[in-house]
């Protein structure tokens, strides 16, 4: 039996017997973990309400074995909060929505658990902490994070300099299956020609040009969206099942 101590932010739960929980956080030293947090659904349990999705904890946990990770689920034996993101999320339908889209591709982008990914861990605490605050609009801060999510996973789109040949841009075709932007010369089938508007707004976002981000016109803000939706979906190989719900500007 062993002793972990890790913070972490809630990804998801789910329903274990009558007052138990299955909790599944992206943690900074052990990557994604599932783990049994007994009696949480109870009315008086103080401990569940710290382990909501969107919730920054430190949590420690007691497993079987010498790692977290293992034989059977390990338990949350103590959880003190870090930051309650979603005090100011859940209450926002277009904060919340895109909040959930973080959630779910923050776990899509971390296949195996017990596997560390702090780029992932950090991104989407700066990402949670980013939404919460309301200083940008929500899905500015999902397509924020969705590029540069794409980018710590190794797949960094390019919106001005071509992607197959180096050509400096602006170029005029973008492709998702080529990575981003190309030339006339490298476009490929099913290249599309998004406006210069869009293109920058999205290079804007993956640099962190919130200046840029936020002065951008509705209609190109829904173009770029479009094609960062196209460009996950293409190398998740499936979509996200929570980016339906989200509002576009």
């Amino acid at each position: 039996m062993s002793l972990f101590r890790d913070d972490g932010i809630v990804l998801r739960t789910q329903k274990l017997g009558e007052a138990d929980r299955i909790i599944t956080l992206l943690t900074r030293a052990h990557g994604r973990v599932r783990a049994v947090a007994r009696g949480v659904r109870r009315t008086k349990s103080r401990f569940g309400a710290r382990l909501e999705p969107f919730s920054h904890v430190d949590v420690q946990f007691f497993a079987r074995g010498s790692g977290l990770v293992g034989r059977g689920l390990p338990l949350c034996t103590q959880t003190e909060t870090i930051a309650p993101y979603g005090r100011h999320i859940v209450d926002d339908y277009g904060r919340y929505t895109a909040g959930t889209a973080m959630l779910e591709t923050a776990e899509r982008f971390t296949d195996h658990e017990g596997e560390p990914n702090v780029q992932q861990y950090l991104l989407l605490v700066g990402g949670l902490r980013t939404l919460a605050a309301g200083a940008h609009a929500p899905g500015l801060v999902l397509d924020a994070f969705l590029l540069r999510s794409l980018a710590v996973g190794g797949y960094a789109p390019t919106f001005a300099d071509c992607a197959k040949c180096g050509l400096p841009g602006p170029n005029r075709f973008f492709s998702v299956s080529a990575g981003g932007s190309v030339c006339v010369d490298c476009r490929v089938p099913g290249s599309v020609v998004p406006s210069p508007e869009a293109l920058r707004l999205l290079g804007a976002l993956l640099t962190g040009d919130w200046e840029t981000a936020d002065s951008t016109e509705a209609r190109h803000v829904r173009e770029g969206s479009g094609l960062v939706s196209a460009y996950l979906h293409w190398h998740l190989e499936r979509g996200l099942r929570s980016l339906r719900f989200v509002e576009k500007g």
